[in-house]
């Protein structure tokens, strides 16, 4: 299957190749395939929506593109090297470097401030300016006057803001956002919408939004359609149609 930016841009800017993936879970003497076969690329600066219902393998593929989990069988090169042969210790280093997510549950470090919260992939990377770079993007969210807060102070929207400034802190090559906006409430939910893609916008990541929800997909250029763990459909958006 090819990427719908695969004309426009070389493979030498590719950041994910999936080829034949499938996923197989043992229980006893039964077995359960919740991945099939599946099969698309993604090239820099790509924005990609999985959408299917609950069930229907989302999850699964978001974990075994981002390393997190080994398929059954195919295969999965991110960023220029195949994961499957790496140790959880290099999938570490390769998520660290390249790397960001975003969960619906945000995921926050419920014993550190919001500033601490972001702060931490930036010193995993060993970087001298963590602080600094954490207090810019919690400000670039809206949240500088939230450095010192801890996660129960903190709404399920701005508990989220911390989530996108912690994905984006070290300018990822690549984000997942696992259902971003399912815990929120509408308006809020835009809002988060609307940081995420800007965000997006100006690093130039490349962006995977797992989701059930059809308006959050049609805002990235491309949708992949799961069903049953097999893609069932694979094509641009009205919104690729619009940007430069």
């Amino acid at each position: 299957m090819v990427s719908v930016s695969d004309e426009r841009t070389g493979k030498e800017q590719r950041v994910l190749e999936v080829t034949d993936l499938s996923k197989t879970y043992q229980s006893g003497q039964r077995s359960l395939t919740v991945l099939h076969d599946v099969s698309f690329t993604l090239n820099d600066g790509d924005t990609c929506a999985v959408l299917g219902p609950s069930g229907s393998g989302k999850t699964t593929l978001l974990g075994l593109c981002a390393g997190l989990d080994t398929p059954s069988s195919g295969r999965v090169v991110l960023c220029g090297t195949d994961v499957g042969p790496l140790n959880e210790d290099a999938r570490s280093r390769i998520r660290n470097e390249h790397v960001g997510f975003v969960f619906q549950s945000f995921r926050l470090i419920p014993t550190l401030t919001a500033l601490e919260n972001v702060m931490v992939p930036a010193e995993l990377r060993g970087r001298a300016d963590a602080r600094d770079a954490a207090q810019r993007v919690l400000e670039q969210v809206g949240l500088g006057d939230r450095l010192s807060h801890y996660p129960v102070q903190l709404s399920g929207g701005e508990q989220q803001r911390v989530g996108l400034a912690r994905a984006f802190v070290n300018a990822p090559r690549i984000l997942f956002a696992d259902e971003p906006t399912g815990n929120l409430d509408d308006e809020t939910s835009q809002a988060i919408q609307e940081l995420l893609f800007a965000l997006n916008r100006e690093r130039g990541t490349t962006l995977v939004v797992v989701t059930h929800d059809e308006a959050l997909a049609e805002k990235t250029d491309r949708i992949v359609r799961l069903r049953r763990g097999t893609i069932v459909s694979d094509s641009p958006t009205h919104a690729s149609e619009i940007r430069p």
